[in-house]
């Protein structure tokens, strides 16, 4: 006696790309269970463009991470978000010279989080842009990302030579106050920036979607990562960045971002709602 199909799809005719969500679901699942990094409440087209990069086949590429180490290493460069420039959006540092550097100078310490720093181009960027203002010296960056490898890179402090012209262009734009030149020499086809800017830096390993918050903080700085998660996920880490903050503390978010929709959003105030600066007041 056959047995009766309730669902038709079930029985092998599912859409195509039901069936390749189906497969995504599980590949994120497998690599979480295995290594603990939760990319299941990334937004899917983004994920699906990402995974394509390294195979066409999203069942062959859950057999190679789940067995490789090194393939999960490889495909995390691919979900982690890194694209990145020093002082991208100029007129983001331009605000943020005049909106919050004022508000810095009134803490005898200042403690701040730059989360899903990626590479460090935004690292050297804030920190530049903190020295020339006269408040690095009392203020520490903690710098993290999901990725060990582009933490490392963030370490170095070495950005290709070839995107000198275009960063500069940045840094004029953004309020900069010297000759960029003067904070980096040319090595090979690299520019390596000063060490002194990363000596009140704090490079770590935390995952937004499922660590907790780790210290008390005066500003967090996260721009262009959430427009890769979905509602819930967004919500999750708004949650983080609420308990991390202060009181009239400082959250800044990418240009594509909002606090607008999320269940904290009356808890701060616009401090530049074109440069996506808010201020917790409760």
């Amino acid at each position: 006696m056959a047995l009766p199909v309730a669902n038709p799809e079930a029985a092998g005719t599912a859409p195509h790309d039901d069936v390749e969500r189906i497969e995504i679901d599980v590949l994120l699942e497998a690599i979480y269970r295995r290594y603990g990094f939760d990319f299941r409440e990334y937004a899917h087209a983004s994920l699906k463009r990402r995974l394509w990069r390294r195979l066409h086949s999203v069942s062959g590429l859950q057999e190679r991470v789940l067995h490789d180490p090194e393939c999960m290493e490889r495909l995390l460069l691919d979900l982690s978000i890194n694209v990145t420039a020093m002082f991208r959006d100029p007129s983001f540092y331009v605000a943020f010279r005049e909106k919050v550097v004022p508000l810095l100078r009134t803490y005898p310490f200042t403690r701040i989080w730059n989360a899903g720093c990626s590479t460090g181009e935004e690292v050297y960027s804030l920190a530049i842009l903190l020295a020339e203002e006269g408040v690095y010296d009392r203020a520490r960056i903690y710098a993290t990302d999901i990725n060990a490898e582009v933490l490392a890179r963030a370490k170095a402090g070495v950005f290709p030579l070839d995107r000198m012209r275009e960063y500069t262009a940045n840094y004029l734009r953004a309020g900069g106050k010297t000759a960029f030149s003067e904070y980096y020499v040319a090595a090979y086809d690299g520019a390596r920036f000063s060490p002194s800017l990363v000596e009140n830096v704090v490079f770590a390993q935390h995952n937004l979607v499922s660590d907790r918050k780790f210290n008390d903080f005066n500003v967090v700085i996260c721009r262009n990562v959430m427009i890769y998660f979905d509602r819930s996920l967004q919500a999750r880490v708004h949650g983080l960045f609420y308990e991390s903050l202060e009181r009239l503390g400082v959250l800044a978010l990418g240009h594509k971002e909002t606090i607008r929709f999320s269940p904290f959003a009356s808890a701060y105030e616009e401090l530049d709602p074109s440069e996506r600066l808010y201020r917790k007041v409760r």
